[in-house]
């Protein structure tokens, strides 16, 4: 079995060489760090169960402006240890008078993390292809230890997502989630999303989800045809209506003009 749940403490690999995320060296033998689920092929990994996300040198994720300094940025990137975006990891010149007109407080950003230090020290950067600041789209928020489940293998889950939504979707891999695109392809999407949260146990979930979303799209189709079948009939009672009114309303001068003719005919008799 290439996976298989872990607690802390246990002896996962006597090669110190296999040690990956989630894990610790003790006497040249990997043992976990965590309790989760251990990826077992190749190098050694533990995803945990629950908890807050902790930070890890390379990490992509979305952060939250929160604090402003001199030199500055502070981001709440959903850990206990915040994360600084130092002027000098913006990719262009910064004046310090013109941070705010930058990232303001309530502003969001896909970053990656720099480097971290013995003391949690978070070190944010900017100068690299693909980050940038956030506008407009959502912002969900997701347990870190379900990430890789909404990535899926090699990317096949977000790719799938991508696909059949057509949103433009961002996985931090601090649980938060950007996604952006029509508001009925974000409902559908989200709700995508919190299948795969509730069910990410269950093997096969990219074709479930797959199935999901086609199944939601053909739906949604029907009742587009529906609509539009609604819209025909009023079209064409609105129009029967409309020449029902013009024959009454010709009827209707057709004995106005009578009435006339007969006026006008007893006006020259009494002459």
């Amino acid at each position: 079995m290439d996976r298989e749940i872990v607690v802390p403490g246990q002896l996962l690999s006597e090669n110190v060489e296999e040690s990956g995320a989630g894990t610790y060296v003790k006497e040249g033998k990997v043992y976990s760090l965590l309790y989760g689920v251990a990826n077992l092929k190749n190098k050694i990994s533990v995803i945990p169960f629950a908890g807050k996300y902790i930070p890890s040198r390379k990490d992509f994720v979305i952060g939250i402006v929160f604090e402003i300094t001199s030199s500055n940025w502070i981001f709440d990137i959903g850990s206990p240890y915040d994360g600084l975006l130092h002027v000098s990891e913006y990719p262009k010149r910064v004046d310090p008078s013109m941070m705010r007109d930058i990232f303001d407080i309530g502003d969001c950003a896909i970053l990656r993390i720099k480097d971290v230090d013995a003391t949690m020290k978070i070190e944010l950067t900017l100068r690299e292809k693909g980050l940038r600041k956030i506008k407009g789209g959502r912002l969900l928020e997701v347990p870190s230890s379900k990430v890789p489940r909404v990535i899926g293998h090699n990317g096949s889950m977000v790719s799938m997502l991508k696909k059949e939504t057509g949103c433009e979707i961002f996985v931090g891999q601090n649980g938060r989630i950007w996604i952006n695109g029509k508001d009925e392809n974000m409902d559908k999407l989200s709700e995508a999303i919190d299948i795969i949260i509730r069910e990410s146990h269950i093997s096969g979930l990219t074709d479930r989800i797959s199935h999901f979303l086609q199944v939601n799209e053909e739906d949604n189709k029907k009742c587009r045809n529906e609509e539009d079948e609604v819209d025909t009939e009023q079209k064409e009672s609105w129009e029967k209506m409309t020449s029902v009114n013009e024959k009454d309303s010709e009827r209707v001068e057709k004995i106005n003009d009578t009435g006339r003719m007969v006026d006008q005919l007893l006006d020259t008799d009494e002459n």
